[in-house]
């Protein structure tokens, strides 16, 4: 008896509730049906767009290396800082340098005072070779004559000799003095040029990218220090499938889209990599690009390429609604606005194309009331 007044309540409120239903299905009925305009689903001529993803990149990317061995007194810079052309970047310890400077340059001063001496000696040697063949003349005519004895001829012609002699070890002398003279003049300049590469300027304008080695480190010869990019100039290198690449040349136009700077900038390819990557079967397709306020390395980049064109399904893009992920339009179909759901794909204009959810007999709503919803009465008008 109790179990018959449990159930006799929630039977009277389902019949509440189907009625209820019942009015809100009359209701929706009964109600005007909302004037709509309609268009046709199109088949249109669209370029085929090929998109290939890429990275960003400097044409110009240079590594920083000490030309000669030292500890980093001082860096300069450090990553993610730009330098104009001929900024010092770093700076070696050149102590031991100096040291080399001043030996190179007393050695060259020693060869000088011996130069002086040299040439001292060698007026001597020439005055001394110059009586030495006047008084050989003079005894040679008196010889003649019969005025001298031989003895006295042989010590003249002896005296001469001698003097020839000390005036060529003399001219030996200043020849090896002038080359000492010239070495110690190389050896201060080699010293001087080592001393230069104890700092380190940058080649051209850029930005510091990477950062290799810290203050106070040992740098050697061709050890990398900085690596810099040149600004300026920067290229999108993109991965072009293998079946793709027989229909991009150098030169031919393509549309690069940068989503971090919501930008669409038309360029050209500039160099097709002939190695093909074998794991991915793609190629390196590498197109420069204009200069660009806040472009960066390492930026994400798409490149698309018009390789002729295709039989496409489109609609007004006014007439898609979107919410997330997912877009919809509106069908009239039988006096009724029917909700589809549809998968998009690329814009063109005032347009977009339409991959799947729609035939090409249907009529899409549009303009799109505000408010019309799934189910709702519509009478189509022109």
């Amino acid at each position: 008896m109790n179990r018959t007044y449990a159930i006799l309540p929630a039977i009277l409120l389902l019949a509440s509730c189907g009625k209820k239903e019942e009015t809100a299905v009359q209701r929706t009925a009964s109600a005007a049906p909302v004037a709509v305009q309609t268009v046709s689903v199109s088949q249109d001529e669209w370029p085929a767009v090929y998109e290939a993803v890429g990275t960003v990149r400097a044409r110009t990317t240079l590594t920083i290396s000490a030309r000669t061995m030292g500890y980093v007194r001082e860096l300069k810079v450090k990553t993610g800082d730009r330098v104009q052309a001929g900024q010092l970047l770093a700076e070696l310890d050149a102590r031991d340098m100096e040291a080399q400077i001043r030996q190179a340059e007393a050695a060259r001063n020693e060869a000088r005072s011996a130069a002086a001496e040299v040439d001292s000696a060698a007026a001597s040697a020439k005055a001394n070779l110059e009586l030495a063949t006047v008084t050989f003349k003079r005894m040679e005519d008196l010889f003649q004559k019969k005025s001298i004895s031989n003895q006295e001829f042989d010590e003249a012609a002896a005296r001469l000799k001698v003097a020839q002699a000390g005036a060529g070890m003399v001219l030996s002398k200043q020849q090896q003095v002038k080359a000492k003279i010239q070495q110690a003049e190389e050896a201060v300049q080699s010293a001087a040029i080592q001393r230069g590469y104890a700092k380190i300027y940058a080649p051209f304008a850029g930005i510091v990218i990477e950062q290799r080695i810290e203050a106070g480190n040992l740098a050697a010869p061709g050890a990398p220090l900085l690596v810099i990019e040149q600004v300026g100039g920067y290229r999108l290198e993109t991965a072009v499938e293998e079946s793709r690449l027989a229909s991009i040349k150098p030169g031919t136009p393509v549309t690069v889209v940068l989503d971090a700077l919501q930008k669409s900038i038309p360029a050209r390819v500039s160099e097709i990599v002939p190695a093909m990557d074998a794991a991915t079967r793609a190629f390196t397709v590498k197109i420069d690009l204009p200069g660009v306020a806040q472009l960066q390395s390492g930026m994400f980049g798409r490149a698309n390429f018009v390789l002729g064109v295709k039989r496409t399904t489109a609609i007004p893009a006014g007439a898609v609604r979107e919410e997330g992920q997912v877009a919809s339009v509106l069908v009239a179909e039988g006096g009724v606005a029917r909700n589809r759901l549809v998968t998009l794909g690329q814009r063109s204009g005032e347009r977009i194309e339409v991959l799947s959810g729609l035939s090409a007999t249907e009529k899409i709503v549009f303009p799109r009331p505000a408010g019309l919803a799934d189910g709702a009465r519509v009478e189509v008008r022109p």
